[in-house]
């Protein structure tokens, strides 16, 4: 386990072997002294902040100057890239005014002229800041665009608001090909994103230490079912819900719900208020936030200790949830979606539903197998240490890099 005193890459070198970090190294060799910088719209909450917070150290101990910026924008701003957010992920009722459409652009020049982007590669996250290289006159580096939402079936209205922008970028990047618009772009590339297993969030700790911290918040007298996402629609916590009363009819468990309000998702309270409703005031469903002081060590306790994780998505463009919850060796139930099925292999390393009724009868499976579920969980932390570390993560963006430098 990494110590304060030892390198990211020395720690990776015990989890991994020597080898794997050697040839990495290798790889970063060419790139030294580089600058890449990463631009998106919020230090915290979610994903994408997650996976930045924890790569920018790696890729310089690897000789590379990373950095990441976050642009400041109104309130009203973040309404409308909420508002994409769920249009490119298929929502084909929601409509932008032309207001909103200029907002967008206008919003997009002002990051550009916040930040003025200019390293050797400039990665640009996501829809919100996407029009930003329209600004550049001067267009210095090679500039790439990550994707992290699943557009396999965009709103019409809301991908033209991005595709003529997408031309302008040297690569564009999505977690899975699919994902990509058919003649979007020449050199489109998959690269799925990572967890870091030494931060807070991942690192072992003691059983006595996670149920110290879990005891403070449920007792630990029935099975812990848990679902770890933000609240909104596309995770489906009500279907959770109906899934946990299914199972709660046979079989005492307790369902804990654990969401973090991030800055850029004005929807998030709104849907937190939604669940607590639907919960309908029973003492064995725990909806939790970081407004309860549940961060990460909290949410590494909860997974540990539960005998089930959820990650009941209707769209996903990964889950990084579910990533954790295998990373950890406990059972993952995820819907049969996006990226969560670049991550569980069905009845080998977790399950995949569609409905549920389906994921019911999973939670069912699994507390009455210990032995298969014990299975499971060791495979699934196979997948996850062999593709979606950190580590290959940099590993694949550096193979990007020597593609757009030869």
């Amino acid at each position: 386990m990494k110590k304060n005193s030892e390198s990211i890459l020395e720690a990776y070198a015990l989890l991994l072997g020597a080898k794997t970090i050697n040839e990495l190294k290798e790889k970063a060799h060419k790139f030294k002294g580089k600058t890449v910088l990463h631009v998106n719209a919020t230090k915290y909450g979610g994903g994408v902040a997650e996976i930045l917070q924890n790569m920018i150290p790696l890729m310089n101990e690897l000789g590379i100057e990373g950095s990441w910026e976050v642009f400041t924008a109104p309130e009203s701003f973040f309404d409308i890239s909420k508002k994409m957010h769920n249009a490119l992920q298929g929502n084909m009722e929601i409509f932008f005014s032309d207001k909103e459409v200029n907002d967008y652009i206008e919003q997009a020049k002002s990051t550009y002229d916040q930040i003025r982007p200019d390293s050797d590669f400039n990665i640009i996250h996501d829809p919100q800041p996407c029009p930003l290289i329209n600004f550049a006159e001067d267009k210095k580096g090679k500039w790439i665009w990550r994707c992290h939402i699943d557009t396999a079936n965009p709103n019409p209205q809301a991908w033209g608001m991005i595709s003529d922008y997408l031309s302008l970028y040297d690569a564009l990047v999505f977690t899975k090909m699919e994902y990509a618009r058919k003649k979007s772009h020449n050199l489109i590339y998959q690269i799925p994103p990572s967890i870091d297993p030494f931060s807070v969030k991942n690192k072992d700790i003691p059983e006595v230490q996670a149920q110290k911290i879990v005891e403070k918040f449920v007792p630990l007298d029935l099975p812990l079912v848990t679902q770890v996402s933000r609240f909104d629609p596309w995770k489906d916590p009500l279907g959770v819900i109906d899934a946990y009363r299914i199972v709660k009819e046979k079989h005492p468990i307790r369902l804990v719900l654990i969401g973090s309000l991030a800055h850029d998702d004005p929807e998030g309270v709104e849907w937190l208020e939604k669940v607590k409703d639907y919960a309908k005031n029973d003492p064995d469903i725990i909806i939790l936030s970081n407004l309860d002081g549940v961060g990460d060590i909290e949410v590494n306790a909860f997974q540990r200790l539960s005998q089930v994780i959820l990650q009941k998505s209707i769209k996903e463009g990964f889950g990084l949830t579910v990533t954790e919850g295998m990373w950890k060796k406990i059972p993952v139930i995820g819907g049969n979606v996006g990226g969560i099925k670049l991550q569980i292999d069905d009845g080998e390393n977790g399950f995949l539903v569609d409905t549920i009724e389906e994921t019911a009868e999973k939670i069912t499976y699994i507390l009455k197998n210990p032995d298969k579920a014990r299975e499971i969980g060791e495979a699934g932390h196979l997948k996850i240490k062999n593709e979606f570390l950190l580590i290959k993560h940099v590993e694949r963006y550096l193979d990007l890099f020597d593609m757009l430098t030869k």
